[in-house]
């Protein structure tokens, strides 16, 4: 074992300035014939880092090297399996625990020892050592420096010293010992009898020298005895010196306690002092305020800012930061309740002088109200806001100081200002009503009147005729339904009237509501005080409420909210009133309505606020309006009945749908709410179509193919003109019926015009479609030429042309001159004839080759009977 170690640490260590303490052979547990070597060593320089290491033999060099390298200081824990049973079986914990089996017992404790030895010297985290034996963990002290060591000191220097090499000056002192010496090589034992004789020689020559110095050592011992009495004076002055330092000492620490505790009173007065002033600056409150409280006018505006700064001030007094302990002193209890008795006294007559002035400004709005001549606006509150502004720093110290009156005067001024409100906006929607009802004017209207319309318009018993005709519909046969210039110019006006509403509420309410959240604080924000020194900076107050130019941002909560809808209380009421009133006046109404009040909802920079939330409530009755008013012209048109006496025409909800289209694109151009539109177009023209069909079935007097063609060709022309674009697959519809409709038309009334030569020319198809040869259908007796020649005969030129022209009457008589289909009708149908013609030419050259027969008339011949048939017409 020792030649093993001597070996690992020659070729392993000592080249990487290591030295070998301690090492165990080992196998890993299941794998008996890998074995290894597990090294403790400790690097040659400081500082000494202590490292276990797995050594492995090289498969080809047979070299020793280092396979694996762990600092000690990661050693967790060392597991020698049992403390009483012996077992070669132990377990190292680093990263992973590592299991391993010793080649023996005492190797496996041997480097356990050397472990613990290291870990004790070296770490201060020492890992844990369980399950081994107790007499292997000795206890190892840290080196002192002194020259002696106990030997359980010793046991970890004395593996470290297991090898040491020679210094080179040792090693030069052996060579010139040797070299002088020459049979130390040849005769070791005679070298070394040498050596002995020399080294007593020199014994001897120390002891004579040693006893020749005996005088010397007696005089030294001498100097010793007298250096030793010496120092015992001194230290006997010494212990003098410093018992009486120790007094000393001992007043020093009594006036060092002393001036602490000076220090501390000293810091304590002064700390008491301050505390004091603060105190006293903070519940020290100035004659003049004490003065404003109890004798400033509150009506004008310098009485108004000495208040608010005296408020201010007394409000900061009474809340001042006071610690607990001093709140108990008696002074500043009594100077506490004068503050809350003057701060009662002020709340009381603020809260009195406030209630006053509400009181008086509604009067007086009221009256000025009664007095002015009516308007078609509705009255603005600049002056009676501009004039409470003021007080609104006073209010914010009253809501904090008395909340209870605060509610109470809010309680006021909704109370007096929901009835001013009121009556206002019902009497501006009374003359919007009025203004409905009264003839229009045409220097106010974009839309020119002829005298026709100004002739209908304008009485209320005409108001009552609407009124009691509200449910027009497309099914209409009255122009004035959807295109007199009257019906125009009462729709453009009640245009203007919805937009003139709207344009004045919004103001109105926003202005309202910007006073109330910065009058009453209803969004918590703490206005700045600021002198009023002139009426033009008292201006400059209400420049940001009434200014629509630079709006505020509003936090709106409940409480607006709730104060909004006690000042306007029957405004979404009244508003809904006038929407059911114009709804009955005209349906057409409600799509105005529709787009005007969606405009006013999106242009709305807060939706949570009072004005938003009763426009968004309107804008779902308008739309319920809209909805009603498109379901009742749906069934108007399903209700329409056909008339028994009279031909049908283009039916008048089709002839309708054009108007009502076009004044509904021009009621929402530009409008976001025209997908709202667009689904009534395709529930309107769905039903439309519907109706068409069944119109057609029941008709009487008209063809029900004329009925179809004319219309559809209507509904085509209408939404072609009209260009919608979720209509274009029901145009492109509309067009193909009425194609498949104009076809089908025309092969009925053309019919068979030469119906001898077409059933024998039919018959002459079947013999061909049955396998007949067409060459050899001459020879049959019923299809021969001479019975072709026959049926020829019965149709000369003549003949043709009273047909044609009998035919031609018999379109003109269907067909209505509205649509203007005659002529596309009359040339379908020439083309038509002429096909059947030339089908009749084609099967004479099939089945009658070289016989010369030919058709009375040519196709030229036809051409022009149709041209002059329709010149003559």
């Amino acid at each position: 074992m020792t030649a093993i170690k001597h070996t690992l640490n020659r070729d392993v260590f000592l080249p990487n300035d290591e030295r070998l303490i301690g090492f165990v052979h080992v196998t890993k547990v299941g794998r008996k014939k890998k074995t290894s070597f597990l090294c403790a060593a400790l690097s040659t320089e400081t500082p000494v880092q202590a490292r276990v290491y797995q050594v492995k033999k090289a498969d080809k060099t047979e070299a020793y090297k280092k396979k694996v390298t762990w600092l000690l200081r990661e050693l967790k824990v060392v597991d020698g399996k049992s403390s009483s049973k012996e077992t070669a079986e132990f377990d190292l914990h680093f990263e992973k625990v590592y299991k391993w089996v010793a080649s023996s017992v005492n190797d496996k404790e041997t480097f356990i020892s050397c472990l613990w030895k290291l870990s004790q010297r070296y770490l201060i985290q020492k890992p844990d050592f369980l399950n081994v034996p107790r007499h292997l963990l000795e206890e190892v002290s840290r080196p002192t420096g002194s020259i002696q060591t106990t030997q359980q000191e010793d046991d970890i220097v004395t593996m470290e010293d297991d090898y040491q090499a020679l210094t080179p000056k040792e090693e030069s002192d052996l060579d010139q010992l040797m070299s002088e010496c020459k049979i130390a090589i040849s005769n070791a034992e005679l070298f070394a009898e040498q050596l002995s004789k020399q080294l007593s020689v020199l014994d001897g020559a120390n002891i004579h020298s040693i006893m020749g110095s005996e005088d010397q050592v007696l005089n030294l011992m001498r100097l010793l005895d007298d250096g030793i009495q010496s120092a015992e004076k001194i230290e006997d002055k010494l212990e003098f010196y410093d018992s009486i330092l120790q007094n000393v000492k001992d007043q020093m620490e009594v006036m060092k306690e002393k001036d602490a505790l000076i220090q501390t009173r000293n810091r304590n007065h002064q700390l008491l002092l301050e505390k004091l002033d603060n105190l006293v600056i903070q519940l020290d409150l100035d004659t003049l305020h004490l003065k404003a409280l109890q004798d400033s006018d509150l009506s004008t505006p310098g009485g108004i800012y000495e208040c608010t700064a005296a408020a201010h001030a007394l409000q900061k007094c009474l809340n001042a930061d006071i610690h607990p302990a001093l709140n108990q002193m008696t002074a500043v209890e009594e100077q506490q309740r004068k503050f809350t008795k003057f701060s009662d006294k002020f709340g009381k007559r603020l809260a009195h002088h406030l209630n006053n002035l509400f009181i008086q400004q509604g009067n007086e709005l009221g009256e000025t109200l009664s007095r002015q001549a009516p308007d078609f606006r509705l009255p603005q509150h600049h002056s009676a806001h501009r004039d409470l502004t003021p007080y609104a720093d006073l209010m914010l110290w009253l809501k904090n100081s008395d909340f209870h009156s605060f509610t109470e005067l809010s309680k006021v001024y909704t109370q007096n200002l929901s009835k001013l409100y009121n009556k206002e906006i019902q009497d501006f929607l009374e003359m919007a009503k009025q203004k409905l009802g009264s003839k229009p004017d045409k220097n106010k209207l974009s839309v020119g009147l002829t005298s026709q319309a100004r002739a209908l318009s304008g009485s209320s018993s005409s108001l009552n005729r609407k009124m009691s005709g509200s449910v027009q519909s497309l099914n209409s046969d009255s122009i004035s339904m959807h295109g007199s210039s009257h019906d125009l110019a009462m729709r453009h006006l009640f245009d203007q009237v919805i937009d003139k509403i709207l344009n004045e509420l919004e103001p109105v309410c926003l202005a309202e509501q910007d006073f109330c959240v910065r009058f009453f604080h209803l969004a918590g924000d703490t206005p700045v005080i600021k002198e009023p020194k002139q009426e033009e900076e008292s201006d400059d107050i209400w420049k940001p409420i009434q200014t629509a130019a630079a709006p505020l941002e509003r936090h709106m909560n409940e409480e607006v909210r709730r104060m909004m809808g006690d000042l306007f209380p029957n405004l979404e009421s009244e508003l809904e009133a006038f929407v059911s009133y114009a709804d009955r006046l005209d349906g057409f109404n409600s799509m105005y309505m529709l787009v005007r009040m969606s405009q006013h909802v999106n242009k709305s920079q807060d939706t949570g606020s009072f004005l938003s939330v009763m426009f968004a409530s309107c804008l779902v009755k308008i739309k319920r309006n809209f909805d009603k008013f498109i379901s009742n012209q749906i069934k108007a048109i399903q209700d329409f009945k056909v008339s028994k006496k009279s031909r049908c025409g283009i039916i008048a909800f089709v002839h309708n749908f054009e108007d009502f289209a076009n004044q509904a694109e021009s009621i929402f151009k530009l409008s976001d709410r025209h997908t709202h539109l667009d689904k009534s177009y395709k529930t309107l023209v769905v039903v439309i179509y519907e109706q068409i069909a069944r119109v057609a079935n029941e008709s009487q007097k008209t063809p029900k193919d004329v009925v179809m063609m004319e219309n559809f060709h209507h509904m085509y022309s209408t939404l072609s003109s009209l260009k919608i674009p979720c209509l274009e697959s029901d145009r492109k519809e509309a067009k193909q019926i009425y194609q498949d409709n104009l076809t089908s038309y025309t092969l009925n009334l053309l019919g068979r015009p030469l119906e001898k030569l077409h059933v024998f020319f039919e018959g002459v198809q079947n013999r061909v479609a049955t396998g007949v040869k067409p060459e050899e259908v001459g020879f049959q007796l019923a299809f021969s030429k001479q019975e072709l020649r026959k049926v020829i005969k019965e149709y000369p030129v003549k003949e043709v042309k009273k047909g044609l022209d009998g035919i031609y009457k018999k379109t003109h008589k269907d067909l209505c001159e509205e649509e203007n289909l005659l002529q596309v009708v009359w040339f379908s149908m020439q083309d038509e004839f002429i096909k059947q013609i030339k089908h009749y030419e084609d099967l004479i050259n099939q089945c009658y080759p070289d016989s010369g027969i030919t058709l009375e008339f040519k196709v030229e011949e036809v051409l022009s009977f149709f041209s002059e048939i329709a010149q003559n017409h």
